[in-house]
């Protein structure tokens, strides 16, 4: 498997995405945001997702280690590299986790929350996400599209919703992400790949994949004809071109003007 990777902050504040690569391993993990939200952890979301990722590839580097085994280990020891910290805050800093592991015959994989994978399988794109996070607070995502991006009123309704999404933030209602419990790892969605069948796979955040989902700017086949053509940074490129059209989200109402964007394009050798 050949990898090709990337990853952009979507402004000027630190990226919080992580990415890592080997010829049989991609991770992606998308650190969620904290609106200004007290966390409880003197560390921050950059420490979280770069102790998370490190601790994550080591686990999987024994080849036949299921990833939600491996994510469950790895949540455990992060969690006890911090015990001063209030990891049972609500906003306890959180990722999404993103796997794809090639084996003899097979890809594993492994998705935690919202950033997908897109399997291309002869002509065809098979994406693999959770978006369990999009049915939580309804009422608050709504208000906080209303207002254009950077303005004070957007900025307390995303500080409202992101409370409230908090409380929801692994439940037995709500939606999962890589926090500070191994539990999460069995909340995961995970499965398996036959090799044969697929040409490339993409793993990516949600700053990346949105070219696709939000603004439609590309399907799948013109998104991974961009991989190939213009590699990873083209991919990123594209997507910061568009969101220069509408900087206020005015077009396409979101959270943030740009969000980090992160890519791992694996082609089959």
């Amino acid at each position: 498997m050949r990898v090709s990777v990337a990853t952009a902050p979507g402004g000027s504040n630190p990226n919080e995405d992580w990415v890592a690569a080997t010829s049989t391993l991609a991770v992606v993990l998308d650190g969620l945001s904290t609106a200004g939200l007290d966390t409880g952890c003197r560390h921050g979301v950059p420490w979280y997702v770069a102790q998370l990722g490190g601790h994550l590839v080591a686990a999987l580097a024994e080849p036949g280690r299921p990833p939600a085994d491996g994510l469950a280990q790895a949540l455990d020891r992060v969690a006890a590299l911090h015990p001063g910290c209030d990891l049972g805050n609500p906003g306890t800093p959180s990722a999404t986790v993103s796997i794809l592991r090639a084996g003899a015959d097979r890809f594993d994989y492994l998705v935690l929350a919202d950033s997908p994978i897109v399997f291309e399988r002869d002509g065809d794109h098979q994406v693999v996400t959770d978006l369990r996070v999009d049915a939580m607070v309804p009422e608050l995502r709504a208000e906080a599209k209303r207002f254009a991006t950077g303005t004070p009123e957007h900025t307390k309704a995303v500080r409202r919703m992101v409370e409230a999404q908090r409380l929801t933030r692994n439940t037995v209602d709500g939606y999962w992400v890589a926090a500070s419990s191994g539990d999460a790892a069995q909340r995961a969605l995970t499965g398996a790949v036959p090799l044969a069948d697929v040409q490339a796979v993409a793993v990516l955040s949600d700053g990346a994949s949105r070219l696709v989902t939000e603004y439609r700017a590309a399907s799948w086949a013109d998104a991974f004809a961009m991989l190939r053509g213009d590699g990873v940074d083209g991919l990123i490129s594209a997507v910061r071109k568009v969101e220069a059209t509408d900087p206020e989200g005015l077009r396409w109402p979101r959270f943030k003007s740009g969000d980090d964007a992160t890519v791992a394009f694996c082609q089959i050798s």
